[in-house]
């Protein structure tokens, strides 16, 4: 069921719903990662290659490793987001592969080492799966509070009716499903969330609650 903090202010629900991710033991981490891989890898939009925007675990987001080895298994190229070195807030997207050298950014983050000739711009990328803190019934997301993806989620509903940008997926545990969140300005609802037991869409990103697919993960 979803918590119930709608009365809050977001950075109260970030906090909470940070504290709850990261209280899930590793047994129920490791379930929420294999659940997630199974039903991502199930979807039609992932039936060919295609260049896919993913992230790696951190402060308790659902691990994406095993999906990521899937990926590449399946032909797929993955891409890894690195702060921009030059533009405060944004964004670069960078080919990601098993030989890929690995850093620290300034939030503790594993990203690729900096390499212009690995960058893959927005609009070459098919699918950006992006992590959340919260998430509600409209399909608004809370992220950590920098607005990086917030940034890079206003270029795609800028270019969305062009039909460039990737298509955006949201990835969370069930936990961080709340009843209701309160949209900032800058605020960009996904079309689609996807967590261990559940695939939530909206045809039209922002509309009320509608669609909704709750199955058990395939496998």
């Amino acid at each position: 069921m979803p918590q119930e903090p709608a009365s809050l202010s977001r950075h109260h629900i970030r906090q909470q719903q940070r504290a709850l991710r990261r209280s899930l033991s590793p047994a129920q981490q490791r379930h929420a990662a294999f659940a997630l891989r199974d039903r991502l890898l199930a979807q039609p939009y992932l039936a060919r290659p295609c260049r896919i925007a993913l992230y790696l675990p951190f402060d308790g987001e659902p691990d994406t490793r095993p999906l990521i080895a899937a990926l590449w298994q399946r032909g797929h190229q993955v891409v890894l987001p690195v702060l921009h070195p030059f533009t405060r807030g944004q964004l670069l997207f960078l080919r990601y592969t098993p030989e890929t050298t690995m850093r620290r950014n300034a939030f503790g983050i594993s990203e690729p080492d900096l390499d212009a000739t690995r960058v893959v711009p927005l609009t070459r990328l098919d699918l950006m799966l992006t992590p959340l803190v919260a998430f509600d019934a409209a399909g608004n997301r809370l992220g950590m509070g920098g607005g990086f993806y917030d940034r890079t989620l206003a270029q795609w509903r800028q270019r969305r009716q062009h039909g460039f940008g990737p298509y955006p997926i949201g990835i969370a545990h069930d936990c961080q499903r709340v009843a209701a969140l309160t949209a900032a300005d800058w605020d960009v609802p996904l079309p689609e969330i996807v967590t261990p037991s559940a695939h939530y869409r909206w045809p039209q990103a922002g509309a009320p609650w509608q669609a909704v697919h709750a199955s058990p993960s395939p496998g």
